[in-house]
């Protein structure tokens, strides 16, 4: 196990991103790619529909470039999944090495940051539905957003988020706050209030910066725990060592190793 993996109780397994241990591949496809069809067609009402979007300014958002990478992470997600069902062995495991663990970074970003999105939105953003539309969407991209990353800690079978990956997150978080820096250098525009120093002290902005911080590293450090959690209760305690058949075959005894339960010593 590599430094990529290390603090996940196990080495990198394509068939545990793309099975579950509560649902067959088959549902666990359906459902992957029924959230991902939602996102992207209320990424696209929204963009079609609401006019009070900054559609100039969309991806300069924490928000949209999350919701986009739900909708993305779901589509490849059950694709993966599809391709276990169909052939007994996911694409995700013949990716070399590199976009593997490009993979399971994606996987911990999109179960930490619409954390971070829905805090800081219903604690500092929100003010009001200005009407019925403004509902769909703030429910959408400030609500469900969290069910979705609920689904992917609680439904799979993937391993603790290594620990390395807080380097990737805060990566991540220091490359966001460039781009908002720069869209008010080219455009004169800040993407929140909060950044702005016409209306705060250098110093209460710092303090919003490291506070976004502390709370992505706190969310992080919960979801590995829970995910540690989910792994010890269905695979350790109650012997939920996976669904794992595939089209026309039923998992069976020569299926045992990939379904081996994480080490307790993890």
């Amino acid at each position: 196990m590599g430094i990529w993996d290390a603090g996940s109780g196990g080495p990198f397994d394509a068939v545990r991103f793309s099975t579950s241990w509560i649902v067959p591949p088959v549902v666990l496809f359906a459902l992957r790619a029924l959230i991902s069809l939602f996102i992207f067609t209320s990424i696209f009402t929204i963009l079609g529909i609401d006019d009070k979007v900054d559609q100039e300014h969309y991806f300069s958002y924490f928000t949209s470039l999350t919701f986009w990478g739900l909708g993305f992470y779901f589509l490849f997600a059950a694709i993966h999944t599809a391709s276990y069902w169909l052939t007994g062995k996911p694409f995700l495991a013949r990716w070399p090495r590199a976009l593997q663990i490009a993979h399971s970074m994606y996987y911990t970003t999109i179960t930490t940051f619409p954390f971070v999105v829905t805090i800081i939105f219903w604690a500092l953003l929100f003010s009001s539905f200005p009407n019925v539309f403004s509902v769909f969407s703030n429910v959408s991209q400030h609500v469900l957003n969290t069910v979705f990353c609920l689904f992917e800690i609680f439904v799979p079978r993937t391993l603790p988020t290594p620990w390395i990956h807080l380097v990737t997150l805060v990566l991540i978080l220091l490359l966001y706050l460039g781009l908002a820096f720069v869209t008010w250098g080219t455009e004169h525009f800040y993407v929140y209030d909060f950044l702005d120093d016409r209306l705060h002290s250098r110093g209460v902005i710092a303090g919003y910066i490291f506070g976004i911080l502390a709370l992505t590293i706190v969310i992080f450090v919960v979801v590995h725990f829970v995910l540690l959690g989910r792994v010890k209760l269905t695979e350790n305690k109650w012997g939920k060592t996976g669904k794992l058949a595939t089209k026309g075959r039923t998992a069976g005894a020569g299926d045992a190793e990939l379904a081996e339960p994480m080490a307790e010593k993890a």
